[in-house]
C-alpha cells in the first residue's frame, strides 16, 4: 500500500471506541504523521444535520428501521467522497469513529434488516473505499451502559435502545471480526485505557511501518 492508511473504529456505544480513536490521532500527531479524525454519521455539513436527525431531533421516535439506514448511508456517501477520499489522496492517514460496519451489524444484526441490501447499499455508499484496518472494541452491554450512565450529556436516540438490542450489537460485531479477520481487530476494550492503546499502535506499527514511528 503505497498511501497512508484509512482506519476505522467500530463498537457499540460506551464501548471506548472514540476515546481509542483520539488517543491514535494523539499518537501520529507526536509521530508528524499528517491524518484527520472524522466521525459517523456526521463529518460533513450534510453529514452533521443527518446526525443531528438521527440522534436528537424532537420527531425521530418513529423513524423505522429502513429510514434509518438510508440516513446513515446518505451520510457515509458525502463522508467518502467529500473528505476520506480526498484525504487519502493528498497523502494523509484517514481515522474515522464508525463507517460501514457500523450499518452492517446495528442495522443488519441488531434491526434484522436484509444482509443483502445492507450489502448493497454499503457498496454503493463507499465505493471502493474501504479500511485497511478496523479495530473493533468488544465490551459486554452492561459494561458500556455504566460507562454512558457516567457521562454528564443527554442520551441520543441511539443509546435508549434495550439491553438485547446491544447484545445484538455485540455478537453481529463478533461474528463480522471473525468473518473479516484479516482487517478487523478484535479488541477487548473492558481494560485499562493506556492498555488498550498500546495494543492498538502495537498493531499499527506491524502492519503500516510509515505511521508508526516512534512517538
Amino acid at each position: 500500500m503505497s498511501r497512508l492508511p484509512f482506519i476505522t473504529f467500530e463498537g457499540s456505544e460506551g464501548s471506548g471506541k472514540s476515546t481509542q480513536a483520539n488517543k491514535l490521532a494523539a499518537r501520529l500527531q507526536r509521530c508528524g504523521v499528517p491524518y484527520i479524525l472524522t466521525r459517523e454519521p456526521g463529518g460533513t455539513p450534510i453529514g452533521e444535520s443527518i446526525r443531528e436527525l438521527l440522534q436528537f431531533a424532537p420527531h425521530n421516535s418513529n423513524m423505522t428501521a429502513e429510514a434509518e439506514l438510508l440516513l446513515f448511508e446518505a451520510s457515509r456517501s458525502q463522508l467518502v467522497r467529500e473528505v476520506i477520499t480526498p484525504a487519502l489522496e493528498r497523502g494523509m492517514c484517514v481515522i474515522a469513529d464508525r463507517f460501514l460496519d457500523s450499518t452492517t451489524v446495528y442495522q443488519g444484526a441488531a434491526r434484522k434488516l436484509d444482509h443483502q441490501i445492507i450489502d448493497r447499499l454499503n457498496a454503493f455508499a463507499v465505493g471502493d473505499c474501504i479500511p485497511d484496518i478496523t479495530f473493533a472494541l468488544d465490551v459486554d452491554a452492561i459494561t458500556a451502559e455504566s460507562r454512558m450512565q457516567r457521562e454528564p450529556r443527554k442520551a441520543d436516540r441511539m443509546e435508549q435502545q434495550p439491553e438485547e438490542f446491544y447484545e445484538r450489537v455485540r455478537q453481529g460485531y463478533r461474528e463480522l471480526a471473525a468473518r473479516e479477520s484479516k482487517r478487523i481487530v478484535l479488541i477487548n476494550g473492558a481494560r485499562d485505557q493506556d492498555e488498550i492503546a498500546n495494543e492498538i499502535w502495537t498493531t499499527m506499527a506491524v502492519r503500516f511501518r510509515a505511521v508508526a514511528k516512534p512517538g
